[in-house]
C-alpha cells in the first residue's frame, strides 16, 4: 500500500490565554486549588506535500502548560515523512514515542493538538466539516452555558448572566455547587430554578467536592429542581460511589472530564458509575481515542456532555448517535478569527471544512514561543 501524502513540517507554539475575570469553583472555595486566571494551549500546525493543512490544539488550566509544551517538540519529529491519513497509526507511535512517562496524563494530552491537526487536515481536504466528516447524526446540539455560573460570582450576577447567556440562544443554564456550605448550594440552586422557571434545562456541578454521604444527602435535596444531571458529585476515580450514587438518585450522575486516558473511561463506563459521559478531547489525546470512548457509551445507551472546548467538541457531540449535549465558553472566541452560532437552545454545526477554525491575531500575541519541525 503506498503512501498517499506526506507530513513536511509541523509548527508547534504555546499560546497563553488571559481571562478577563479569574475564576473561582468549589476546588478554589475548599482550598485545593487557586483561582483560574490563564489557560496555555499547545497549538500544532501540520502541513504535507500536498498542500493540505490541518490545525489542532491542546490546552491546560492552572499548571502544566509548559509540560505539554515541552513533551509536544519532543515528539513532533516522529510525524515528519509520514501519511497524514493515517490517524490510528500516528496516534500509537506519538504515543509510544513518550511511552516512559506513561500512558495517560501529560504524556498523552500533549498528543492531542496532532491528532486533533492530523483529522482536521483530514476533513479540509474532503471540504466536509469535521463532524459530516465523521458522520453526522444532527445539524446541530443542545447546548448548556457554564462560564456564567461559578461560585465566585454572586448570585445575582449569576441570574443575569443566566438571562444574557439564554437571550443569545443557548439552551441550558449549567452553575457551580460543593460550596463549604450546602445550604448555601441549595440556596443559589433555589433561587436560579425560580428565575428560569420550569422547563428549563438546569444542570449543576460540584467538581468533586462531596464525600460519598453528603453527596448522597445534598442530591437527594437537589431532586426537587428537575435537574438534567448532577456533574462531579465525588472524586472523578471514584467509581464504585458514582456507580452507587447513580442508582440511588432520580437526577442523572455526570462525570469523566478529568480523566486522561480511554482506560479510566473504560473503568467508569464498565461499572455504570454514570448516566451521562463527559469525555475531554484534548486530555484523553484527541479525536482518535475519544472516538473509542464514545463507542463504549453509546454500547451502554448512555448520553454524552463533552467537557469544555465547544469549538472541537461540537462536530464530535454532533456525531454521537445518542442524546449529546455541547458546553458553552466564551472563553476561546479570542484564539479564533469565526464564531459559532447559536439557535434556539442549540449550537450550529458550521459549514466551513474541518474545525472551521483560523487563528486570530490576538493568538499571535499571546504565543509565548514557537518552533517549526521540518524535514531537512
Amino acid at each position: 500500500m503506498g503512501i498517499a501524502d506526506r507530513i513536511t513540517s509541523v509548527r508547534l507554539s504555546h499560546v497563553d490565554l488571559p481571562l478577563s475575570t479569574p475564576i473561582s469553583d468549589a476546588k478554589v472555595l475548599t482550598g485545593r486549588q487557586k483561582p483560574l486566571t490563564r489557560v496555555a494551549f499547545p497549538f500544532a500546525e501540520i502541513t504535507a506535500e500536498s498542500g493540505h493543512r490541518g490545525l489542532g490544539f491542546g490546552y491546560s488550566k492552572r499548571a502544566g502548560g509548559p509540560a505539554l509544551y515541552a513533551h509536544a517538540r519532543e515528539i513532533a519529529p516522529e510525524l515528519l515523512g509520514e501519511d497524514p491519513n493515517d490517524t490510528g497509526r500516528l496516534w500509537s507511535k506519538l504515543v509510544w514515542a513518550g511511552a516512559s512517562v506513561g500512558r495517560s496524563g501529560v504524556a498523552v494530552q500533549a498528543v492531542a493538538a496532532f491528532d486533533i491537526a492530523l483529522w482536521d487536515l483530514k476533513a479540509r481536504r474532503a471540504g466536509l466539516p469535521l463532524a459530516k466528516l465523521l458522520g453526522a447524526h444532527r445539524e446541530s446540539v443542545d447546548v448548556y452555558n457554564t462560564s456564567g455560573g461559578f461560585l465566585s460570582s454572586p448570585l445575582e450576577q449569576v441570574l443575569d448572566n443566566a438571562d444574557l447567556a439564554r437571550s443569545r440562544g443557548v439552551g441550558g443554564i449549567k452553575i457551580k455547587v460543593g460550596s463549604p456550605d450546602p445550604a448555601e448550594d441549595l440556596r443559589r440552586v433555589e433561587a436560579v430554578r425560580a428565575h428560569l422557571g420550569d422547563g428549563v434545562p438546569l444542570m449543576v456541578d460540584a467538581n468533586q467536592q462531596w464525600e460519598r454521604s453528603a453527596a448522597l444527602r445534598i442530591g437527594r435535596r437537589l431532586e426537587a429542581y428537575d435537574l438534567v444531571w448532577i456533574e462531579e458529585p465525588l472524586d472523578a476515580y471514584d467509581a464504585e460511589g458514582h456507580a452507587a450514587l447513580a442508582a440511588a438518585l432520580d437526577p442523572p450522575v455526570a462525570t469523566g472530564e478529568m480523566l486522561t486516558s480511554v482506560a479510566e473511561h473504560t473503568a467508569l463506563i464498565d461499572a455504570n458509575a454514570s448516566d451521562v459521559v463527559q469525555p475531554d478531547a484534548p486530555r484523553v489525546g484527541g479525536i482518535t481515542p475519544f472516538l473509542r470512548i464514545t463507542a463504549l457509551a453509546d454500547r451502554k445507551g448512555l448520553s454524552l456532555a463533552p467537557h469544555f472546548v465547544m469549538e472541537l467538541h461540537l462536530h464530535l457531540a454532533a456525531a454521537y448517535p445518542g442524546t449529546a449535549w455541547v458546553e458553552h465558553f466564551e472563553w476561546l472566541e479570542p484564539l479564533f478569527e469565526e464564531r459559532l452560532q447559536l439557535k434556539d437552545g442549540r449550537l450550529l454545526v458550521p459549514d466551513r471544512p474541518g474545525l472551521g477554525l483560523t487563528p486570530s491575531d490576538r493568538a499571535a500575541r499571546w504565543t509565548v514561543d514557537s518552533v517549526l519541525v521540518r524535514e531537512g
